[in-house]
């Protein structure tokens, strides 16, 4: 693993966490990280006007991206009941603020019943693995669920480090945001490596690349 985040560490401190949670909220806005699932999840919902699904977010942190998906699957006529799995304490007090029914658990060994949940999506979470633990996390992702699996996360290129450190100033990030946003995007994945995790957790290699940095994996369980 490359260097060390804050969000890696259950016992972090609440008011980092906190801190942190709400500058995540404000990057997934700016370049992407909410749209990138959103988009991934429009297929899905096209035919299933008038249902009613539930959502799994895997290491939700403050619940911002599956309630963007609760809106985009409204606008299809789909209703989405949003469940959410956290390790940090902090983080998972702050997903249950925000209307989401959240356990405190270890996203790779996931306490859901085999075809429990209709979708189940990990939005920047696979960075935080080493590759055996990713690739139980991904084969966890799709035993769960029976309609989707959305996993996304960071594109690794010199050209997204430099222009996420340019921006972090001007955007008021923390010491903490600026140093964890490097590491994270150093910590990322081409297409090639994420279709390879894919491959070895059982997965199809269905990995592409979205805008602003993101590549995203979606696919339908066998």
């Amino acid at each position: 693993m490359i260097g060390t985040e804050l969000l890696d560490d259950p016992r972090a401190d609440p008011e980092q966490v906190r801190v942190a949670l709400g500058e995540l909220r404000l990057l997934n806005r700016i370049y992407g990280g909410s749209r990138a699932v959103v988009r991934a999840l429009a297929p899905f919902f096209r035919g299933a006007s008038g249902e009613r699904w539930t959502l799994l977010d895997v290491g939700t942190g403050a619940g911002d991206i599956p309630l963007a998906a609760r809106r985009a699957a409204r606008r299809a006529g789909v209703t989405l009941d949003l469940l959410g799995v956290e390790r940090i304490p902090s983080a998972a007090r702050a997903a249950r603020q925000a209307g989401l029914t959240t356990l405190l658990a270890d996203g790779s060994d996931l306490p859901f019943p085999t075809r429990s949940v209709d979708v189940v999506i990990a939005s920047q979470v696979l960075h935080h693995f080493p590759r055996d633990r990713a690739q139980r996390f991904i084969a966890g992702l799709a035993r769960v669920a029976r309609k989707a699996v959305v996993i996304a996360d960071l594109r690794r290129s010199r050209l997204a480090i430099l222009g996420y450190w340019l921006a972090a100033f001007p955007l008021g990030l923390s010491a903490v945001g600026r140093h964890d946003g490097i590491v994270s995007l150093e910590r990322g994945f081409t297409r090639a490596e994420l279709n390879d995790l894919l491959v070895a957790g059982g997965a199809p290699p269905v990995a592409r690349y979205a805008p602003l940095a993101r590549v995203v994996a979606a696919w339908a369980p066998a």
